[in-house]
């Protein structure tokens, strides 16, 4: 491993590293990403994810932390107060901070290891945290794939990457259009089961012990009639209070682990 020392803000990599951090069209263009804390580097590695660059500042971090770097070849710096706190998300931070390359998720790189697998599917969803909320309770459930229909930011918005808790490098996660997603899951005989209100049962009267992809749109409009159209079966979570609605990822946790409990894995 290569070391050296970078003191100043004004360093060329670091204001490449800083438009990673608050640009979606520079991650995109340069194919990395920035991950913050030894959990989510752990996670990242587990989940084979490539990493080209390790910072750390030495007062809050050492190499030895981290148990997974061994036999790494990779590239590390050591950064001043200064330079971190330019790069740190965190309010409570570690010292640690990675370059990760960025992976392909197109949805015809989906791969299932069971014959009847369960998907959580969300369309359009627009706050990173409740992105976070829902990869956080697929991992939970331990679901087969998650997969992000009409996108409104990348995988790797910081955002994201903090509020999942590193779980969007614990998931297999695939992005595409409506249309995309609903020949892919079609082509491959999965029942779809549609959260909405129209025309719907209540969600525990359905089998969701064959291959299930479980749909859920935001709070603001719901999902889009290509999916309503296109549904096995809409379901509903009866609501007893006076609201009739409640947060994507809330609802999305309801539904994933009822499909969980029927498949007797809990």
């Amino acid at each position: 491993m290569s070391t050296k020392l970078i003191t100043s803000t004004q360093n060329t990599f670091i204001r490449q590293l800083t438009q990673l951090i608050d640009k979606s069209r520079d991650r995109r263009k340069s194919g990395s990403f920035l991950i913050e804390g030894k959990r989510e580097i752990s996670l990242a590695l587990k989940g084979d994810y490539e990493l080209e660059t390790i910072l750390i500042y030495p007062e809050l971090f050492s190499l030895e932390q981290l148990n997974d770097l061994k036999n790494k070849q990779l590239n590390i710096i050591e950064i001043s107060k200064e330079v971190y706190q330019k790069l740190a998300y965190r309010n409570t931070t570690e010292g640690v901070l990675a370059v990760a390359k960025s992976r392909n998720h197109s949805i015809t790189n989906l791969k299932f290891n069971t014959k009847n697998p369960l998907i959580l599917v969300a369309e359009a969803p627009e706050k990173p945290g409740n992105i976070g909320a829902i990869l956080r309770t697929a991992d939970a459930a331990n679901a087969d794939a998650v997969i992000i229909a009409n996108p409104k930011t990348d995988l790797y918005n910081p955002n994201i990457i903090r509020s999942s808790v590193g779980c969007v490098f614990t998931n297999q996660i695939a992005t595409g259009s409506t249309s995309e997603i609903i020949a892919f899951l079609k082509e491959n005989t999965i029942n779809i089961y549609c959260a909405a209100l129209q025309a719907s049962v209540e969600y525990h009267t359905q089998d969701f012990t064959k291959s299930a992809a479980i749909v859920v749109g935001t709070e603001a409009t719901g999902l889009s009639n290509e999916w309503l159209e296109s549904s096995t079966q809409n379901i509903i979570i009866p609501m007893q209070g006076e609201i009739d609605s409640m947060n994507v990822s809330v609802a999305a946790g309801i539904l994933i682990f009822e499909a969980k409990r029927q498949r007797n894995f809990l």
